[in-house]
């Protein structure tokens, strides 16, 4: 049975036209099936290795390696609490603890009602409003306790629903159109390319020679 939608598998096949080897579009072929359910389901990596004459293996390996793709079910909302050393030192440890209370999970869990997942992250380059965090990877800085219950109303009440937009969305604008350069030219400009590199190896061999 399908699992991802027409309008996937069209975007899919769209980018593996864009590259010299289709295995190429596999990471955001991945991105696109993780848009529509917030993680990438057995069925759903089973589809894009049909698609890409893959082993469903294959896209499980890769799949399993980048933080970005989660192949287990999250919540609407993933927040990843900074836990490196300038956040450790302006109080994530407590804010950690806090958004456990808050929220009624452990770090790793998603609540009941399947809206947050809760995680330690490691250095998430927002060092100068620590202690800082990420919800679906939009960053928030300088994160007090009070801050974080407003935080997580607002994305309960969908306030924020046009800045944090549901887990698995990366962006909600599509470029329209594909590649501006003409195929043809990019396949002459990789021969030329080719040509000089062949070049410079036969002059450096008949220096060594």
């Amino acid at each position: 049975m399908a699992r991802l939608s027409a309008e996937t598998m069209a975007q899919a096949r769209e980018l593996m036209s864009l590259y010299p080897d289709s295995r190429s579009a596999l990471v955001p072929i991945c991105h696109l099936a993780q848009a529509e359910e917030g993680w990438l389901s057995p069925e759903a990596m089973e589809e894009i290795a049909e698609l890409m004459g893959l082993a469903p293996a294959e896209v499980l390996g890769t799949a399993s390696f980048y933080e970005m793709l989660r192949t287990e079910p999250v919540g609407r909302y993933m927040v990843s609490v900074c836990t490196n050393i300038a956040c450790l030192l302006n109080g994530a440890y407590e804010l950690v603890e806090h958004a456990e209370e808050r929220l009624g999970i452990s770090v790793g869990a998603t609540t009941p009602d399947s809206m947050f997942s809760l995680e330690e992250a490691e250095c998430i380059a927002d060092c100068d409003r620590a202690p800082c965090l990420q919800v679906n990877h939009r960053f928030f800085g300088s994160v007090s306790d009070e801050r974080f219950d407003n935080l997580v109303e607002d994305l309960a009440s969908g306030r924020l629903e046009h800045d944090v937009p549901p887990h698995g969305v990366l962006c909600r604008v599509r470029r329209q159109g594909g590649l501006a350069v003409p195929a043809e030219q990019v396949r002459a400009e990789r021969a030329e390319a080719d040509r000089a590199r062949e070049e410079r190896a036969a002059a450096a061999q008949a220096e060594k020679s």
